[in-house]
């Protein structure tokens, strides 16, 4: 019998994939395909927020889009984006409760064959971890503070990566 405390265990509470296109509408379009591809889910366009002229963006264009994937797809999806990397990241990569990594071109994830209409296009995947009773901060009646303690810290979340999906640290290039 395991004593091992049930409010401890790390989980996954998302994947999120994000591809930032820049101004051009051709690039929103295509990154909308690929992600709707790699993730079967409804997709989202970013847009801007702020007008930043020398980049020529104004607010409401789209610039990007991403797709949050929640649920049990969710580790099968994560084992598939970690085999593009070789199940190698850097350790700053994990951060406070949750870690991220980008893929340089999405031929390399297993299962998803070239397309010619969207060419070669790389897109970040920020993995958001969470613990038994985080809901208590973002519930709607009576919120609560999540103690100190009970925050996923890089070295559990890395710790925590390892074991499940045994992946290694990356050496500086």
């Amino acid at each position: 019998m395991t004593t091992e405390n049930k409010m401890r265990e790390v989980l996954v509470d998302s994947v999120t994939l994000n591809i930032g296109s820049g101004t051009e509408a051709e690039g929103t379009e295509k990154a909308i395909l690929l992600l709707s591809k790699i993730s079967g889910k409804k997709v989202i366009k970013s847009l801007a927020k702020k007008r930043i002229p020398t980049w020529k963006i104004r607010p409401g264009l789209p610039i990007g889009a991403r797709v949050k994937m929640r649920g049990k797809e969710t580790i099968e999806l994560l084992r598939r984006l970690l085999t593009a990397v070789d199940f190698a990241l850097p350790r700053k990569s994990f951060t406070v409760n949750g870690f991220s990594f980008g893929i340089k071109e999405y031929v390399d994830i297993p299962e998803v064959k070239y397309d010619p209409k969207i060419g070669i296009i790389g897109l970040d995947v920020i993995v958001s971890l969470k613990r038994r009773g985080f809901r208590v901060a973002r519930r709607k009646i009576k919120k609560a503070k999540i103690g100190s303690s009970h925050i996923i810290t890089g070295d559990e979340a890395f710790a925590w990566a390892q074991a499940k999906f045994g992946v290694k640290e990356r050496e500086k290039e």
